[in-house]
C-alpha cells in the first residue's frame, strides 16, 4: 500500500532560514541583535562598523566578558543561550536576548566570523557560512568578542532583492543604534560607515546629555522631565514641551524595564495626558522609560523581543498618563524664550515652603468667581479699582486653600501679566491663563454638579435662526450644567434665566451666542469629548480678553487661580499661557554674556 504522507520534519537548514527570516529582516536587525549581545555581556564600550548600508559587511565589537573555545562552536547553534536554563528563567527576564536564535540565524544567511576572548583564556576564532560551521582556531585579542557578518542573504537571492538601497539601509541601522544608545546611557558607543566615523558617544550622566547627544541641546531642551510612581510602577523620561509639539518632528521612544519596545497603548496614554494641551491631530515626542515589577510583564511574546505582554495593561497605562501629565503640569513645562531655566518651579504656599506637584494637583479650584481675591496678605493698593468691590463680595465665598505667595505683578499692553523670579522674566497671557482657569473649573463643576451661576434680574431672551436653535436643543443639558438655565420662549427663541458669573465684566449673551456659532461652524475641535469641548469652547468666550485692563486685585485673583489648576502654562486650545525669558537669555543678547 503506498503511503499518503504529507507531512514531514523540514530540514534543520530551512528551519535556521525560517528563523532567520522572524530574527533578521534586514541589516539593521543584525545590528540590534548583536549589540544586545554584547550588552548583555557586560561590555561597557561598542564598537560598530558598517559598509554599504549594512549591506556588504557588519562588525560589532565589545569589552565584554568573551566567550571560551566551547562556547564560541557551540553559540551558532540553534537554541544555544546563556540567559536561561530552565522554563522557569523566561518569567522576569532581564537580559535583552534569551531565546538562542541571533547568532544561528545570522549565521545561516551570511558569511559569519567570531573573535572572542575571556579575560583568563586565549582568543578563539570561529568561521562559519550558511549555517555550517567552517573552522575553530585561535585568535589573538583582549577580552571581549568581535561578531562580524558579511554578505548577508548571500544564500537566498529572493530575499536579497528585497533589501533596499544602502542609504535607506543605513537610515534604519542609524535609527536602531539611537535606540540602544538612549537605553543603555552608561556605555561608551561609536560608529564607523564606509570607514568615516559617524558618531562617537561617551557614558552620559542623564537621559538628558544622551539626547542632546544625538539629536542636538535644542531638541533636549524643549523636553521636560517627567519622574513619577504609582505603586509599583515607575514612569521617567522626557516628554515634548506642549508649545513645541509640531513644530520639530515628531520622535517616540519606550522602553519597558530597560527595554527598548512598542507599545501603541503606552503611547496612546500619554499622549492622553496631552488632552486640553495642543491641538487635536499632533503628536509630541516622547522619551519614557517604564518600571513595572519583573513578575508583572511577559517578553516572550515577539521573536524580535520588540512586544511585551503586561499583567494589567490598565493599571501601567494610567500610571503613564498620570506620569506625563503631572509633568506637564510643572512650570518646567511653559514655553521658553532662548534658554529655558533648568530649574523646576513651582508657586509657593504662604508658609514659603514649595508647594508640590500633589499639593497643586489636590488643590480645590476656586468655585467663587474667577477674580475674588483670596490672599490674605494682598495690600490695598486695589480698593479703589475698578472691579475691587464685585472681587471682595466674591472672596467671601472663597474655599479654604493654600494660599500661593504671589509676587510684584505689572501688566504689559493689556495683554500679558509679568512678574520677576530668580532665574528669570516670566509673562502670562491673561486670556490665555483665564481659559485654562475656567476650563478646569467648568469640568470640575461637570463632574460634581456645582457650576456656580447667577440668576439674572431681567432675562435673556435670545432668537435664534433654525439651525442655532437645533444647536442649543442637542447641547443644553451640557449648557445647564454649565450654569446656563433656559427654557423654550416660543418658535425659535430661548429664554435665559440664569448664567456662569466667571467675573464682573462677562457677557453672557455674546459668550453664548459665540458659543452656538462655534457649535453651527463645528469649529469645537475634535481629540476632546463633547462636554470637554463645549467647556473649552465656553471657557475661550468667557475669558478676559487681550486689551482688558486688569485692576492688580484681578491679577493677583488670576495668578492665584492659575497656580491652582492641574495644567498652568497651556490653555485648552494648544497655546503657551506661560513664557519664560532666562536672566542669561537677556544678558546675553545685551552682550553681557
Amino acid at each position: 500500500m503506498t503511503s499518503s504522507r504529507i507531512i514531514s520534519i523540514l530540514p534543520s537548514a530551512v528551519a535556521d532560514q525560517i528563523a532567520a527570516g522572524e530574527v533578521v529582516e534586514r541589516p539593521a536587525s543584525v545590528v540590534k541583535e548583536l549589540v544586545e549581545n554584547a550588552l548583555d555581556a557586560g561590555a561597557s564600550t561598542v564598537n560598530v562598523a558598517i559598509t554599504e548600508g549594512g549591506r556588504a559587511m557588519i562588525r560589532v565589537s565589545d569589552d565584554g566578558s568573551g566567550m571560551s573555545r566551547d562556547d564560541a562552536a557551540i553559540s551558532i547553534e540553534r537554541h544555544a543561550t546563556s540567559k536561561i536554563k530552565t522554563s522557569a528563567d523566561l518569567v522576569g527576564v532581564l537580559s535583552f536576548g534569551f531565546r538562542g536564535e541571533a547568532l544561528p540565524a545570522i549565521g545561516s544567511v551570511s558569511r559569519l566570523t567570531i573573535e572572542t576572548a575571556t579575560a583568563d583564556g586565549s582568543g578563539t576564532r570561529v568561521l562559519a557560512a550558511g549555517g555550517a560551521l567552517l573552522e575553530v582556531g585561535d585568535a589573538a585579542r583582549r577580552r571581549g568578542t568581535t561578531v562580524t557578518v558579511e554578505s548577508l542573504f548571500y544564500n537566498t537571492p529572493a530575499r536579497q532583492k528585497f533589501l533596499r538601497g544602502a542609504r535607506s539601509e543605513w537610515r534604519a541601522i542609524s535609527d536602531i543604534l539611537g535606540v540602544m544608545a538612549l537605553s543603555r546611557r552608561d556605555v561608551r558607543l561609536t560608529v564607523t560607515h564606509d570607514d568615516k566615523e559617524v558618531l562617537t558617544l561617551p557614558p552620559a550622566t542623564s537621559l538628558r546629555e544622551r539626547v542632546a547627544a544625538l539629536w542636538g541641546a535644542a531638541a533636549a531642551e524643549a523636553l521636560v522631565d517627567v519622574d513619577d510612581v504609582s505603586g509599583p510602577i515607575r514612569v521617567s523620561g522626557l516628554v515634548q514641551r506642549p508649545a513645541d509639539v509640531g513644530v520639530t518632528s515628531r520622535r517616540v521612544f519606550l522602553t519597558v524595564n530597560g527595554r527598548a519596545i512598542r507599545d501603541p497603548g503606552l503611547v496612546r496614554a500619554a499622549e492622553a495626558a496631552y488632552r486640553s494641551t495642543i491641538p487635536a491631530g499632533v503628536r509630541p515626542s516622547l522619551v519614557l522609560d517604564v518600571e513595572v515589577p519583573a513578575g508583572d510583564v511577559d517578553v516572550n511574546v515577539h521573536p524580535a523581543k520588540a512586544e511585551v505582554r503586561f499583567r494589567d495593561r490598565w493599571v501601567t497605562e494610567r500610571a503613564v498618563e498620570r506620569a506625563v501629565r503631572r509633568a506637564l503640569g510643572t512650570g518646567d513645562s511653559a514655553a521658553p524664550f532662548g534658554v529655558a531655566p533648568r530649574t523646576t518651579w513651582t508657586f509657593v504656599p504662604e508658609s514659603g515652603a514649595t508647594m508640590s506637584v500633589e499639593a497643586l494637583h489636590s488643590a480645590p479650584a476656586p468655585q467663587a468667581p474667577l477674580f475674588a481675591n483670596p490672599a490674605p496678605h494682598a495690600s490695598d493698593d486695589s480698593a479703589g479699582s475698578a472691579g475691587s468691590d464685585n472681587a471682595q463680595t466674591a472672596a467671601e465665598g472663597a474655599p479654604s486653600a493654600p494660599d500661593v505667595i504671589v509676587p510684584p505683578l505689572m501688566q504689559l499692553r493689556r495683554t500679558w501679566i509679568g512678574f520677576e523670579r530668580d532665574d528669570a522674566w516670566v509673562l502670562i497671557d491673561q486670556h490665555s491663563a483665564h481659559e485654562r482657569v475656567l476650563y478646569e473649573q467648568f469640568m470640575q463643576g461637570m463632574a460634581n454638579g456645582k457650576v456656580a451661576a447667577q440668576q439674572l434680574l431681567f432675562p435673556l431672551t435670545l432668537h435664534f435662526t433654525p439651525i442655532e436653535a437645533e444647536a442649543f436643543d442637542e447641547h443644553r443639558e451640557l449648557f445647564a450644567s454649565l450654569g446656563f438655565q433656559a427654557e423654550a420662549f416660543g418658535g425659535h427663541s430661548v429664554m435665559i434665566s440664569a448664567v456662569p458669573s466667571p467675573h464682573p465684566r462677562f457677557d453672557a449673551e455674546r459668550c453664548l451666542r459665540d458659543t452656538i456659532a462655534s457649535l453651527v461652524g463645528d469649529r469645537l475641535g475634535s481629540g476632546l469629548a463633547k462636554h470637554e469641548r463645549l467647556a473649552a469652547t465656553v471657557a475661550c468666550k468667557a475669558a478676559v480678553k487681550a486689551g482688558d485692563l486688569l485692576a492688580p486685585s484681578e491679577m493677583r485673583a488670576l495668578f492665584i487661580a492659575l497656580s491652582r489648576t492641574t495644567l498652568p502654562a497651556h490653555d485648552v486650545h494648544g497655546r503657551s499661557t506661560i513664557v519664560q525669558v532666562s536672566w542669561d537669555e537677556l544678558e546675553r543678547r545685551f552682550g553681557r554674556r
